[in-house]
């Protein structure tokens, strides 16, 4: 089984998006898993205090986001709903595994708060339908579509959302994020060593070889 480095995203965050297309080459070129935690960076703000930026940050983050999109290669637009609510999109991501899995929710069951396969491809999804195609991702009609255009069942999705044990996962994973300092996102573990931003890829990567 190979070693796993945490990722911790909200759907949200134009540098998580940026990260994300990133990591299959991490993937591939040092041997190692991530393991995709979904957060709500606007809970994780309300604990540590931290605000959204002022405007003229966020003329700047739409010309740097840019940079890195070419810098990538990837497609990458600013929409026009930004910022916007995506808990319920995050929640989809979540049940994406559970629903796909064929076992239905029980009680006594506790969802595991890492994305496994279908939970990635609702991410991926999720991310597409946002910053590449600036759809409103609070919407259940576009997380709906952004899914089954995935290959997944989005009306499903949409239902399972609501089951309170994926409520209480994406909880989980924030309370979780909080406990191990992170205070924005992307924020990726190696071991104990946390990495914020899109910017410190190329040192996740060292530290992955240096744990080899």
């Amino acid at each position: 089984m190979p070693k796993s480095f945490d990722f911790f995203f909200d759907l949200s965050s134009p540098y998580s998006y940026l990260a994300s297309t990133q990591l299959a080459g991490i993937e591939q070129r040092s041997g190692w898993k991530a393991r995709l935690l979904p957060i709500t960076l606007g809970g994780l703000r309300k604990v540590t205090g931290h605000q959204m930026p002022p405007a003229v940050q966020l003329q700047y983050m739409a010309q740097d986001t840019a940079r890195w999109a070419q810098q990538y290669g990837v497609r990458m637009l600013i929409p026009a709903s930004f910022p916007v609510s995506t808990i319920q999109a995050l929640r989809a991501c979540i049940a994406a595994d559970l629903q796909c899995s064929g076992v239905p929710p029980s009680p006594g069951r506790r969802p595991v708060g890492a994305l496994q396969e279908k939970g990635a491809a609702a991410m991926h999804a999720l991310f597409g339908a946002y910053w590449v195609e600036g759809r409103d991702i609070s919407d259940a009609a576009v997380i709906e579509r952004a899914l089954s255009v995935a290959g997944l069942d989005g009306k499903a999705l949409q239902k399972a959302s609501q089951e309170q044990e994926i409520k209480d996962a994406l909880r989980r994973n924030t309370d979780l994020a909080f406990a191990r300092g992170v205070f924005g996102v992307p924020t990726i573990f190696v071991g104990e060593r946390s990495f914020w931003g899109n910017d410190r890829l190329q040192f996740v990567e060292r530290e992955l070889r240096a744990q080899d």
